[in-house]
């Protein structure tokens, strides 16, 4: 599907389009995959990677700018849309420039796609947008609620819109690992509770993720990958077995454990061998076989939290990602 296509990836100088970005060109060979983001001397680091390669074009711009939005995907055939304001003490702090990037930015892509003529567009969330407790995962649903709508708003256009969502990516800028990592020389690593669980998701699983659901998707599903689960105390054991432990406690929005689908979503959502989607709950489409695609209905009261997963990473598994993944921890 995407071979010879046009794709644009929002945020794409993230830690998200780092990976996205050299696997898409290796494994499609599309004709052109735009970055589109803000940040000027972050695209011109990422330019540098990639050398003369005419497939790869930069675009400066804000999802906050439609007209600007617009210009960028004329002729784009699929979007992945990445740009988003995720630090959550920062939403928290600054909550009226999270509502304009996650709310009105997804409302600014939505138009634009449609208006554009964009086939396919999936939006990553994340595990915070299930019942949100802060403003990043407040804004990240109302924006996947906004996608998921986005299919019934088109209309007759041929634009189609889905949400993939995952947790906790290892080893990604302004995540756990690096920040103990950066920690390690003094001997103290600060736990906020001892019973705090994460998922774990590999970059190369979430592009993998936003790829099935390129192929996959009839419009409006939300995919939500199986991952496994740690405790903190373990991912700090992982990064520094002989160091100390301070209980420091959960900060102003935090969550002690991460869920990525809530018993609301229980009636509309059906597991597959390496995943679970969540099918709109609007115009009847949870009952489109198109969508359910030999699915199973999960019970009425299933959750999925990192602290009820099945599957467990331990504290070797997680030594011998970091060993093989030390040139990238914290990089990108």
């Amino acid at each position: 599907m995407l071979t010879n296509s046009s794709i644009l990836i929002t945020g794409g100088t993230g830690s998200f389009g780092h990976t996205f970005v050299p696997l898409t060109l290796a494994k499609y060979n599309p004709r052109r995959l735009v970055i589109f983001s803000r940040d000027e001397m972050k695209q011109w680091e990422m330019a540098k990677l990639y050398g003369d390669d005419p497939r790869v074009r930069f675009f400066i711009g804000d999802v906050r700018d439609k007209d600007r939005l617009s210009r960028a995907l004329h002729g784009i055939d699929y979007v992945v849309h990445a740009a988003a304001t995720k630090i959550v003490p920062t939403a928290e702090y600054n909550p009226f420039e999270c509502v304009k990037t996650n709310i009105n930015g997804a409302m600014n892509l939505i138009d634009a796609c449609i208006d554009q003529g964009v086939k396919r567009v999936v939006a990553l969330s994340t595990d915070k947008a299930s019942s949100p407790a802060n403003l990043y995962g407040a804004t990240k649903l109302a924006s996947d609620k906004l996608f998921v709508a986005g299919n019934s708003y088109s209309g007759t256009a041929s634009s189609r819109f889905s949400v993939v969502r995952y947790g906790n990516v290892m080893g990604s800028r302004g995540s756990v690992i690096p920040f103990f990592m950066s920690l390690v020389d003094s001997g103290i690593l600060p736990i906020t509770d001892e019973r705090m669980t994460r998922f774990m998701i590999t970059l190369e699983q979430g592009v993998d993720l936003v790829w099935h659901a390129f192929e996959d998707m009839v419009g409006g599903e939300i995919y939500v990958k199986k991952i496994p689960s740690m405790n903190i105390l373990d991912i700090a054991k992982a990064v520094a077995s002989d160091a100390e432990h301070k209980i420091v406690g959960i900060r102003p929005g935090e969550k002690l454990h991460e869920q990525m689908i809530g018993e609301e979503d229980a009636l509309y959502t059906y597991e597959y061998p390496e995943h679970y989607k969540i099918l709109p709950a609007i115009h009847k489409w949870s009952e489109d076989p198109e969508r359910i695609k030999g699915g199973v209905k999960v019970a009425p009261d299933f959750t999925y939290s990192s602290s009820n997963n099945a599957e467990w990473m331990n504290v070797d598994q997680l030594k011998d990602w970091i060993t093989k993944n030390l040139d990238i921890v914290g990089k990108i």
